[in-house]
């Protein structure tokens, strides 16, 4: 598996969690990134992208400001800060690695098995 999340769990409504995906065996700093998410009963949907060279785009909520996308080249780990957790934001949480940092899954080459995020009451 080319790309592994962690960092997901059960948080209270209104918590914070910080997703990590780390790549092995790929060379982390030639690929833009990208977190997606997959609800129950919804469509996967791109949550934020970046760019190889760091610069973020946000899908989800980016009026609020509640995700923050990051990456370290030299870890090869791009993360997801997430704050201020409802309900909605209950998904599995995927990582993703592609050749430009697009907003369809279909170019993403490469995918984490997914890490669970849960929000509870």
């Amino acid at each position: 598996v080319p790309l592994v999340e962690s960092g997901g769990g059960v948080v209270q409504a209104g918590g914070s969690l910080n997703l990590s995906c780390t790549a092995r065996a790929l060379r982390f700093n030639a690929y833009a990134m990208a977190w997606f998410r997959h609800a129950p009963g919804k469509d996967r949907e791109v949550v934020a992208t970046i760019t190889r060279s760091g610069f973020p785009r946000y899908y989800v909520d980016s009026e609020k400001g509640r995700f923050t996308i990051s990456r370290n080249n030299d870890k090869n780990t791009v993360y997801l800060q997430m704050n201020s957790l409802d309900f909605e934001d209950t998904a599995v949480y995927y990582c993703a690695a592609g050749g430009v940092p697009a907003g369809l899954p279909r170019y993403y080459a490469y995918w984490g098995r997914g890490s669970q995020v849960t929000v509870s009451s």
